[in-house]
């Protein structure tokens, strides 16, 4: 359902119409299939709704991280990102080619310098945390895991994502941008690791 909102959001913004007044429900998508931003409709289970789909469940899981205690620099980077998530998943559910996307046309889309801001981002925090030779354990807080479970996520989603870039163009800046939030996500979990004073159990193989 949320997909399914998210999309419409975006449709409606890219029309610029008043959503207050738009029904959340069409009915068009009883038949299993759902509509792009091109009007081109596909199946619920095709890679691209899979992959933005995906891109919802992350932006969940990092709002999910918000809902506990953390500092407010940190809170605040992760609206950004959620923000960043919203404009991906536009991104990805527009199927047709930049010069004639209309969202690509009234949305800031993902550049290079978002890229970077991540990278940044990820060089400030690893700096304040104790060199890492191991493989990490997931767990310790319910925050920590929840930070590597959207880890996972952006994982999968980026799975998705190069599946999709297989059989359809897909902007290789996005791809970059979720590559590069997987290693942010890891990184935060440490830095939450940290912060609530939680011991980091690496993993050690066992040796035969």
């Amino acid at each position: 359902m949320q997909i399914k909102f998210n999309l419409l959001l975006a449709k409606r913004l890219i029309q610029g119409i008043n959503m207050s007044r738009y029904k959340i429900y069409t009915k068009k998508g009883d038949d299993g299939t759902t509509g792009l931003l091109s009007g081109k409709r596909v199946r619920k289970h095709h890679i691209r709704i899979k992959a933005y789909g995906t891109v919802d469940e992350l932006n969940a899981w990092v709002g999910m991280i918000r809902n506990f205690k953390i500092d407010k620099y940190t809170e605040n980077y992760l609206i950004k990102i959620q923000n960043e998530l919203m404009i991906v998943s536009s991104q990805l559910a527009d199927d047709t080619a930049d010069e004639i996307s209309k969202s690509y046309k009234k949305l800031e889309p993902i550049v290079k310098q978002t890229v970077k801001n991540l990278e940044d981002q990820i060089d400030l925090i690893n700096d304040e945390l104790p060199e890492l030779k191991n493989f990490v354990i997931p767990g310790g807080h319910v925050v920590v895991s929840y930070a590597h479970l959207a880890r996972c996520t952006c994982r999968r989603a980026e799975r998705f994502v190069t599946e999709l870039n297989e059989i359809e163009n897909v902007p290789q800046i996005i791809i970059a941008y979720i590559n590069r939030l997987s290693d942010y996500l890891f990184i935060l979990s440490r830095k939450l690791t940290k912060d609530y004073q939680v011991k980091e159990i690496k993993w050690i193989p066992q040796k035969k």
